[in-house]
């Protein structure tokens, strides 16, 4: 458990904390899934010092994969690295029979718990994501996290309809990816039994002074050294330490941010030896100037 770095909340019965990569999946050259290489990336940051891992969140590419490729990205996760840390699966999607559906199956292959994005596409208003989630809860017997990111979704969740939620007994944290620090901070400080977990590389040490017990950071998937360092070093009381390893980050999420969305992580990846092939179309990849400032970007970084 923690020492200085802040608790998961009191009713998560993972006590989710510390670094959780997004873990991406892997897909071959004609971009068909490669679900051994993407166990693999998992126990790759595993063996760096994650403190858990997250298949099918942004990173991972979930909307494009098929329902069944989805299945088999949890189930190769879970048997790579399960029992060894929490491995938390994304679950969501726009509809509730199809997110309940995933949430099932997750659970029966043995995930410790489900990441649920908010429905997406449709507007959804806090009446019908409060049933959405209340339905998904009743379907499994593991804990529940949402996964607010409005930016993507579309749709956000009030305050009011957080505490709504917070009421559901499945419902164990909240992966926030809005980085919108004031609604961040009430959550926190208005749910003291939710696991809260920071989503956005910009805010892992504001994260962590905010009350958030966890860090899902895309910079990890590609230097999880760097943000477990991070994550140690605020636990360790070293704050100063903590906050200069956030400075790097901001630098690694700049140079990651280089070309079309996305295409830093696998790119960088790859210039790190892991070679987790392409994203899948439409997502592109690196031209070849942007892939020759990134790698330049890494090395004078120092993880090349």
């Amino acid at each position: 458990m923690p020492t200085h770095a802040p608790a998961p909340g009191s009713g998560d019965p993972l006590g989710l904390h510390g670094v959780v990569p997004p873990v991406v999946t892997a897909f071959d050259a004609d971009e068909g899934l490669d679900a051994d290489t993407t166990a693999d990336h998992a126990r790759m940051v595993v063996d760096a010092g994650v403190h858990g891992v997250f298949p099918l969140g942004t990173n991972g590419e979930f909307p494009l994969l098929t329902p069944s490729e989805r299945d088999r990205v949890v189930t190769a996760v879970v048997d790579e690295v399960g029992g060894e840390v929490p491995v938390i699966a994304g679950v969501g999607a726009p509809s509730t029979r199809q997110t309940v559906a995933h949430a099932e199956h997750a659970a029966s292959v043995g995930a410790d718990g489900v990441v649920v994005v908010t429905p997406f596409y449709y507007p959804l208003d806090g009446t019908a994501a409060v049933e959405h989630y209340r339905r998904v809860a009743a379907a499994v017997d593991c804990p529940v996290y949402v996964y607010h990111i409005p930016s993507k979704t579309g749709n956000e969740l009030s305050l009011e309809t957080l505490a709504a939620l917070a009421e559901i007994d499945a419902l164990a944290g909240v992966k926030d990816s809005s980085k919108d620090v004031p609604w961040l901070g009430q959550a926190v400080d208005a749910h003291p039994e939710l696991t809260f977990l920071a989503g956005s590389d910009s805010l892992l040490a504001p994260g962590l002074d905010v009350g958030c017990a966890g860090l899902v950071s895309a910079v990890a998937n590609v230097a999880p050294e760097l943000v477990v360092g991070l994550y140690e070093a605020y636990d360790g009381g070293d704050r100063e330490r903590a906050r200069a390893r956030q400075s790097t980050v901001y630098e690694v999420r700049a140079a990651l941010k280089r070309g079309p969305y996305m295409a830093g992580v696998k790119a960088a990846l790859r210039l790190r030896g892991f070679d987790a092939g392409p994203l899948r179309s439409p997502l592109r990849g690196l031209d070849d100037d942007d892939r020759a400032a990134l790698e330049a970007d890494l090395a004078d970084l120092g993880l090349l």
